[in-house]
């Protein structure tokens, strides 16, 4: 995949995921709108119950029923007033002489029927039961004989008991206002509140539709803290949401890893394929030249030119050798069936030994060995230890300055082997991708810098299989040290 299809797909996975995002945020939040919707409806019908029961426990206390036939039509007139009490004393004189039919009942039995001598077809009378049909035709209107307002403080009660049945947690306050008929037949408005002080100025309103209320009078709920309430009830909904966001998300982000490390191998395989091209060409070229040579220009038949291109011819061979053993040893670690075979070794003479061999090939470099820990002797395998500080003062010599520096010494019960050159070193950046298998810091078809990327990824390993650790630190100037830590056992 080149770099502007990847570009793509990155675009693609990123509006997918805030397609994702915004899908279930205007998920959530229409839920949440509706449930709010759901949460006044319940707390209106919680109130206008509260309303009903109020009345009704005021019609056993004394209190008189006018029933009105409004259903009946506005064209129609209305002859007849049907009165409930549980209180006989003194009701003829509370009642309006305008009237043209009454009937009293005491505990819904009648017990008083009036009706006017010139009306040959009353509604009730005396003996006469009221019709079972007259609920239906007719709203009622509760009016207390000793009082014309609400009394807040009981109607709580019933709104409380209301609001607990339906497991409504919220705070609210209470406003009643109604009209009030004065002497010149008008009406003042009167207003009372009721848990209402220092009430939050953030709420919902909602105003109960009772038929139980008076004429020209409105009661009005106030009402906070529901986000926590709605949040509460839609916590499964949410909570299934965010995990179906987070999947949708995660996955989209691991395939978009996914993707991008197989770029990366791919680029990797392509550099590995041309420094493996250019690293075995110039060996084979070179021994194709000496077997030339001693075919065609009787090499054969002088000694020392023959000695000579069969060493040019050998040292290549060997070149090659041990290049292809790298490649083997490094798949060898992949399958985890490399076998170290340990045995007592001096520490600070098997780096003399690495240091020597590099000085004896690296004349134009200058090393310097440090070593304060003694004679300390560790369980080590010989072969393979040998090439893994060979591999990291290699890199020292390809990439570093002209001075390389190895350094012994005690960290508690650790013993650490330092080493650093005076060169550029590593940036920061590559400081954690150096150790993976095939990675070199100049990419491409370069090869200005020997080398398959393979022999930083071989040391992590051998040292590993040593129970050691090896990482990349920066001293005081911000030069590159290679630091590797071995137990002292």
């Amino acid at each position: 995949m080149n770099k502007q299809n990847y570009k793509w797909v990155v675009y693609f996975i990123g509006i997918t995921i805030l397609i994702t995002i915004a899908a279930q945020v205007y998920w959530n939040y229409r839920e949440y709108q509706i449930n709010k919707q759901n949460l006044i409806s319940k707390v209106q019908l919680s109130l206008d119950n509260a309303v009903e029961a109020y009345f009704v426990n005021l019609t056993k206390s004394g209190i008189i029923t006018f029933t009105s036939v409004d259903s009946i039509g506005e064209n129609k007139k209305t002859d007849t007033i049907i009165v409930k009490t549980n209180s006989r004393r003194g009701l003829r004189k509370k009642l309006d002489s305008t009237l043209q039919n009454i009937a009293i009942l005491e505990n819904d039995k009648p017990l008083f029927i009036e009706t006017p001598r010139n009306d040959p077809y009353p509604f009730f009378t005396r003996n006469k039961m009221i019709p079972k049909n007259i609920d239906s035709l007719m709203s009622k209107v509760f009016i207390s004989i000793s009082r014309d307002t609400l009394d807040l403080n009981n109607l709580d009660t019933y709104l409380n008991n209301e609001f607990n049945r339906n497991n409504i947690d919220v705070t609210y306050g209470l406003k009643y206002s109604y009209g009030e008929r004065t002497g010149n037949d008008e009406f003042i408005h009167n207003t009372i509140e009721y848990k209402l002080e220092k009430f939050p100025e953030k709420h919902l309103t909602t105003t109960s539709k009772s038929t139980f209320l008076p004429h020209r009078s409105k009661l009005e709920l106030f009402f906070t803290n529901e986000t926590k309430l709605l949040l509460r009830n839609s916590f499964i909904s949410i909570l299934l949401s965010l995990l179906l966001s987070a999947s949708i998300i995660a996955s989209i982000i691991y395939l978009l890893k996914t993707i991008y490390k197989q770029k990366q191998l791919a680029e990797v395989k392509n550099d590995l394929i041309n420094n493996i091209t250019h690293e075995f060409k110039t060996p084979i070229a070179t021994i194709s030249t000496a077997l030339e040579a001693l075919k065609n220009f009787n090499a054969l038949d002088d000694k020392v030119k023959t000695e000579k291109y069969i060493s040019i011819a050998n040292s290549q061979v060997s070149k090659l050798h041990v290049m292809v053993e790298k490649i083997l040893e490094t798949a060898s670690l992949n399958q985890e069936n490399l076998v170290l075979t340990k045995e007592p070794i001096e520490l600070a003479k098997l780096i003399e030994n690495v240091i020597e061999k590099y000085e004896l090939i690296n004349t134009n470099k200058k090393f310097n060995f440090k070593n304060s820990i003694g004679n300390v002797v560790l369980n080590l395998d010989k072969f393979h230890f040998e090439n893994a500080i060979g591999n990291i003062i290699d890199n020292a010599i390809k990439y570093g300055g002209n001075k390389i520096t190895i350094e012994l010494v005690f960290d508690k019960k650790n013993i650490v082997i330092l080493i650093k050159d005076n060169g550029n070193g590593i940036h920061k950046n590559e400081k954690d991708k150096v150790f993976d298998q095939f990675y070199r810091i100049p990419t491409g078809n370069t090869h200005n810098v020997k080398g398959f990327g393979i022999g930083l990824f071989y040391t992590k390993n051998i040292i590993e299989k040593h129970k050691g650790k090896i990482d990349i630190i920066y001293d005081k100037n911000n030069n590159t040290l290679f630091k590797i830590e071995l137990l002292n056992e």
